[in-house]
């Protein structure tokens, strides 16, 4: 049976959350409720709610969403119910139509939906699907809330006799309202109303010769209301009936009651459904404003919080647009119990609050903010020492609360206990104090509980470190700026960096240095130490990183060439398969050249026919029989390649033209021309030497004949040797 102390949830602010749940409930009896969530006693009931609130989460995000659950607190129209002779007010029946009506819809909707929410139907059931409470109560009553003509036979009467009354009055009040305006008795307005009923405005002059009952005047006294004598006695008689009509409506009214009576136990069951429904959907609103999920829930004791964050850190940071900083924490039989040390501020009551407030949440049907990889157990006690506890009222100080607390823990502490514990063995002398807070620790360890402390004490971490199956652990601070980082790491020690905070804060260098040497070395040795490997670690850190990136770098661009490799390689195979049927064309032409040469210098006919049909037989013999669509198929696939490569090819050639058309653009370096050159003009293919040069000119010997030719117009084409 699980028992989680009231003082646990005050200690993590679960009335908090809870105030937050109920601001998404829409009823007052949801919204009470909501207010007075506690965890569950035992295990099945917290697996039981998690997943109703899970599957209502599921509706906000598929076609199939539950039926709206509104409905009128009918807690007053139960107790009356319970009470003989009494009978309900038609609003009160119209409120019992409308519960049953909601809770009807619901039902239905989750038995037709079966497959997407049968927790949901499996919590509902039990429950009666029933209309003769609607049908009945729609048969005496219509929508606007009054009682049916046709109720009864005699209010059908009554309500007749009534209408037929009402149009005698009128009558008779027209043909007084009539004659007394002719005899010029009334006044301007002529009539008017006065207790619901029509009256003549009489002149008051007129008063004594009006016949009737006189029913006021105004306010000036110029005017006398008289209700004619003529309505007098019908209006006499619709006051009888209007008495007799509401006691038929009582008599009706009660039958109603009567008939629903027996049903005060399915209209109770309908109303507690309704309000867990509205709890249900007010956890799933609240889960869906975190991205909260199910995390797993393990039969093994262990807890693996992936991302984990803190309900209301998340949402007050959400609201300013601040940034909240996840935690990832691992508890199981191999590493029970952690011990976060470090600075003030860095974050550590944050971490220890986060899990203590999720895992209350969990137990109280509630999905939390983690990744979705996370899982976690249901402890049967959950037992916290958070914040300052001095107690005024009970004479206790901070430190004889605290060994009360301890002495509560030990009492209830087990293998299925999760303890959270703030600044541990902190109130009274440190080294007295530590030693003590030593001893609860290995207490809690050796009874195998499950938990996480804070401590600046240096024998809580060597203790931590020492034992096999606690962990040390720090909130991550940037040794440079003395600003926190609020990263959990675990494996190793914190340094409260006391000197280093205090230099930061202003405090002179002179003093620290004097503190310094009041106490012990070995403990300045050892907290430098710590603070020295948790730089180490952070520089490694950032080493570790560093190394990711660029692997998934190169794995990223391994994964690029290959991609590359495979195209060019289908490439390859597709130019193969063009160049091969290339060459076999070559190979066809060559040979259909040879053959049509030899017929061109023989003019045997016969003989050339032999040939060639002796080369299509060989063709033919290498060629496999294949389907239209397949041949089809096969020539696309040439054609394609075909046309990818003449798109290569015109592009090499038009690299080439563009590459001779510079060449023949770009001025050609001036070379000097000597005797005995061999030369060329620059517009022609002849060569010559030069015999002599003189002036600008040279006589160029083409060995038949000789030419006199400018040099510029000449073009070395081999320098004398």
């Amino acid at each position: 049976m699980i028992n989680i102390h009231q003082k646990t949830l005050q200690d993590l602010e679960f009335q908090t959350v809870l105030e937050q749940v109920s601001e998404y409930c829409i009823t007052n009896l949801g919204h009470n409720a909501a207010l007075e969530i506690l965890p569950f006693k035992h295990k099945e009931d917290v697996l039981n709610a998690l997943q109703l609130t899970h599957e209502y989460v599921s509706s906000f995000y598929n076609d199939n969403r539950i039926p709206n659950h509104g409905f009128d607190d009918i807690t007053k129209e139960l107790q009356l119910l319970k009470i003989e002779n009494t009978y309900l007010e038609v609003h009160s029946l119209k409120k019992i139509v409308s519960i049953s009506q909601a809770t009807n819809e619901i039902i239905v909707f989750l038995k037709k939906f079966i497959e997407y929410y049968p927790n949901l139907y499996q919590s509902a059931s039990h429950i009666e699907i029933t209309k003769v409470l609607i049908e009945s109560i729609n048969a005496k009553v219509d929508r606007f809330g009054d009682i049916k003509n046709n109720a009864s036979p005699l209010l059908y009467e009554i309500r007749q006799t009534m209408n037929k009354l009402k149009g005698q009055i009128n009558q008779s009040f027209t043909t007084a309202l009539n004659m007394y305006q002719g005899l010029e008795y009334l006044d301007d307005i002529r009539e008017s109303v006065v207790e619901n009923k029509r009256v003549l405005a009489v002149k008051a002059m007129y008063r004594r010769k009006v016949k009737g009952s006189i029913m006021g005047s105004s306010k000036t006294g110029s005017i006398v209301f008289i209700e004619p004598e003529a309505t007098l006695k019908y209006t006499r008689e619709l006051h009888n009936l209007q008495f007799e009509e509401k006691e038929e409506i009582v008599k009706i009214l009660k039958y109603l009651t009567n008939y629903i009576r027996p049903y005060i136990g399915l209209l109770n069951d309908y109303q507690s459904f309704l309000i867990n429904i509205d709890l249900i959907a007010a956890k799933a609103q609240y889960a869906k404003s975190l991205n909260a999920i199910l995390p797993e829930i393990t039969e093994e004791r262990s807890m693996y919080l992936r991302d984990a964050y803190h309900p209301l850190l998340y949402l007050t940071n959400s609201k300013k647009d601040k940034t909240t900083y996840p935690q990832t924490i691992t508890l199981n039989e191999d590493n029970r119990i952690i011990v976060i040390s470090g600075p003030n501020a860095g974050g550590k009551s944050i971490t220890l609050k986060t899990v203590g407030l999720l895992q209350i949440m969990l137990q109280s049907g509630m999905l939390i903010p983690v990744h979705e990889r996370s899982k976690t157990y249901i402890f049967d006690r959950v037992l916290s020492d958070i914040g300052d506890n001095q107690s005024i009222e009970n004479h206790l100080s901070t430190y004889s609360y605290r060994l009360k607390q301890m002495n509560y823990f030990l009492k209830k502490c087990n293998s299925r206990t999760l303890f959270l514990i703030d600044e541990f063995g902190t109130g009274s002398d440190p080294e007295l104090g530590g030693a003590l807070a030593e001893t609860f620790l290995e207490e809690f360890y050796e009874r195998e509980a499950y938990g996480i402390i804070t401590t600046h004490y240096s024998n809580l971490k060597i203790l931590a470190n020492e034992l096999p199956y606690m962990q040390n652990a720090n909130m991550q601070f940037n040794n440079k700026t003395l600003e926190p980082i609020f990263k959990l790491v675990l494996g190793q020690a914190g340094s409260s960096f006391t000197f280093e905070v205090a230099q930061k804060n202003g405090i002179p260098y002179s003093l620290i240095n004097k503190a310094k040497k009041k106490i012990e070395g070995s403990k300045v040795r050892f907290d430098a130490t710590i603070a020295k490997l948790q730089k180490e670690r952070n520089k490694l850190e950032k080493t570790e990183r560093s190394l990711k990136v660029n692997e998934q770098k190169k794995l990223s661009e391994a994964e690029k060439l290959e991609e590359i490799n495979t195209k060019i390689q289908k490439k390859l195979e597709s130019y193969q398969e063009l160049y091969d049927s290339n060459q076999r064309y070559i190979y066809l032409g060559q040979k259909l050249n040879d053959i049509s040469e030899k017929y061109f210098n023989n003019k045997r006919k016969k003989e050339m026919l032999d040939e060639l049909f002796k080369v299509v037989q060989i063709e033919n013999s290498k060629r496999k029989r294949v389907s239209a669509k397949q041949n089809k198929i096969q020539k696309a696939k040439a054609q394609k390649v075909v046309k990818e490569a003449e798109k290569k090819v015109e592009v090499i050639r038009q690299k080439k033209k563009i590459a001779k058309q510079k060449a023949i653009e770009a001025p050609k370096p001036k070379v000097t021309l000597k005797l005995g050159d061999r030369v060329r003009m620059i517009d022609g293919k002849a060569v010559g030497s030069i015999d002599t040069i003189e002036k600008n000119k040279a006589i160029v010997n083409y060995g038949i004949f000789t030419t006199n030719v400018n040099l510029d117009q000449l073009e070395l084409v081999e320098a004398k040797k």
